[in-house]
């Protein structure tokens, strides 16, 4: 007696395979690109751009200023997030939903407006951080309040925050970097598509962040 085997054809979808195919890199940029990071990005920028603005200060004080920066503004809130994960406040340390992101919030808000507290009246750095703390220290604060409401992006708000402070910059100062806002600018685009490949975030929750980035740098650069 002979049996057939049949074989059942697997029906793939290629949405999900360009999907599974773009997710170690997206997953890397997103990593690079940390909302975390995006202040100590900034201060580089313009110790590159601006060497000027940090005139007097030696080498030895300018990486100070540079460790400092990333002290402040990434290693202890990214610290803090650690230890709630470890005293199972969060269930992981990516802060998947909207309830888990709470206190980090206020955590980074406290730093920023510390940063802000502290450079407000140095005068051996740019003046253009003044307002840059300002704003992301605005947008935490508003991300709060958002946050109940919808998962918002806090890569794009990050994204947005620092496209805006470059532009403002280059307002600032007359000076032309031109180039500098079309890399912010594309980069912005590559890491909140980045957010959608993973399905992080919906589209709202995209464009949400990125407005209330691109608004508290305005308002905090009209405030100072």
């Amino acid at each position: 007696m002979n049996t057939e085997q049949q074989t059942i054809p697997v029906v793939t979808d290629p949405n999900q395979k360009a999907s599974s195919f773009f997710t170690i890199p997206a997953k890397v940029v997103s990593y690079l690109f940390h909302p975390l990071f995006i202040p100590t990005y900034f201060f580089l920028f313009l110790v590159y751009q601006f060497r000027y603005e940090f005139a007097g200060v030696s080498d030895f004080q300018l990486n100070l200023k540079i460790f400092s920066t990333f002290w402040m503004t990434a290693f202890f809130p990214a610290f803090a997030v650690f230890l709630l994960w470890r005293t199972g406040l969060v269930s992981n340390i990516y802060l998947r939903t909207r309830k888990e992101r709470i206190i980090p919030f206020f955590i980074t808000m406290f730093f920023y407006w510390w940063m802000f507290y502290l450079g407000r009246n140095l005068p051996d750095q740019p003046i253009v951080l003044k307002p840059f703390y300002l704003g992301i220290f605005i947008t935490t604060f508003t991300g709060v309040v958002i946050n109940n409401y919808m998962k918002i992006s806090l890569h794009a708000i990050a994204m947005g925050s620092v496209c805006a402070a470059i532009i403002l910059t280059a307002f600032y100062y007359r000076a032309p970097l031109g180039l500098a806002i079309s890399i912010a600018a594309l980069l912005t685009g590559l890491v909140c598509t980045c957010r959608l490949i993973l399905r992080e975030h919906n589209t709202t929750e995209i464009y949400t962040g990125l407005i209330l980035g691109v608004i508290c740098q305005f308002i905090g650069f009209w405030a100072m």
